[in-house]
């Protein structure tokens, strides 16, 4: 219905869809910069298992040796190779904060978009239940689970989705809410069109924009929140391999051989800022000014007119 009523496709005033907004993210160079920082991480941390040189608990060499033919980065606190354990650390990482980040903005969404469109009652119990949950420290939450029933894979996924969802449940709500007074939701209910279904067909593809920056930028929140739970031991326990795990265990050793440690922080930080610099490039073609630095400034009607007078 949605399509047949709503506003045509780059009509004036109409925000562009979310595939127009894909489409546009690349005339932003530090968009395709981040994509691209981004997805070699990502290709790394998919591929690393099969291109690392040696099994990641294998002892190669002593504890901290400098690199080598044998071990190109070295060797870490127990003499394992460090690059092999770079290539095998960042698949858990990854796949713990995918899983994370689209529970997270999948409930978060439907919540939002409950709120936003039922109003009354049921808006203001889920939002007033969101800023309790909201009210708590991130860090200090996750911290408190998992030292409660312990590390497990499926605990952190989920606590970090629900920390996630309160936030993502506001920007629902707010696109909701605007999104709900248009012509074509309105006709949706005059014909009798049941609340679920406006929902699902009407509104919410009509939010997709916000929600997928919400979903860049909550999977970059996820990666740093996991890897700190790894680096403060709450996460993958020894001898796994990974990036935070291997920035606690090695930093004793900085002296002797930095690598071990520098590795791990370069390729997280390399992951999280390509992925907020893609992140603003779409958020910024969803708005329309992905075409602004090279369009040029708009003349004023009649602009100039009074030189010739």
């Amino acid at each position: 219905m949605a399509e047949v009523i709503g506003p045509a496709a780059g009509a004036a005033g109409a925000p562009p869809s979310w595939r127009q907004s894909l489409r546009r993210w690349g005339g932003h160079g530090l968009g395709a910069v981040g994509f691209l920082c981004a997805a070699a991480v990502i290709l790394l941390a998919l591929l690393g298992p099969f291109l690392a040189p040696a099994s990641p608990t294998e002892f190669v060499g002593i504890p901290f040796q400098a690199p080598s033919a044998a071990a190109w980065l070295g060797t870490d606190m127990l003499g394992r190779d460090v690059l092999s354990r770079v290539f095998c650390g960042g698949y858990k990482i990854l796949g713990l904060s995918a899983a994370a980040t689209l529970i997270g903005v999948l409930g978060g969404a439907l919540l939002g978009l409950a709120a936003g469109y039922i109003k009354g009652t049921a808006d203001e119990v889920i939002m007033r239940l969101l800023d309790v949950a909201l009210a708590f420290p991130q860090t200090i939450l996750a911290l408190l689970f998992v030292s409660l029933i312990g590390p497990e894979a499926w605990l952190i996924v989920l606590v970090v989705a629900a920390i996630h969802a309160p936030q993502v449940a506001r920007v629902a709500r707010a696109a909701s809410l605007r999104v709900a007074e248009e012509d074509f939701v309105r006709f949706a209910e005059a014909i009798g069109m049941s609340r679920g279904k406006i929902m699902v067909r009407e509104i919410f593809p009509n939010i997709v924009n916000p929600l997928l920056v919400e979903l860049g930028l909550r999977f970059t929140y996820s990666i740093a929140l996991i890897a700190g739970l790894s680096f403060l031991g709450f996460g993958q326990q020894p001898p796994a391999a990974d990036w935070g795990l291997m920035i606690n265990e090695n930093r004793i050793g900085l002296a002797a051989n930095p690598w071990p440690v520098v590795v791990p922080i370069l390729l997280i930080a390399i992951l999280t800022i390509g992925t907020n610099l893609f992140t603003e490039s779409v958020a910024r073609a969803a708005l329309g000014l992905g075409d602004l630095p090279s369009a040029g400034p708009t003349p004023l009607p009649n602009e100039g007119a009074g030189a010739g007078a």
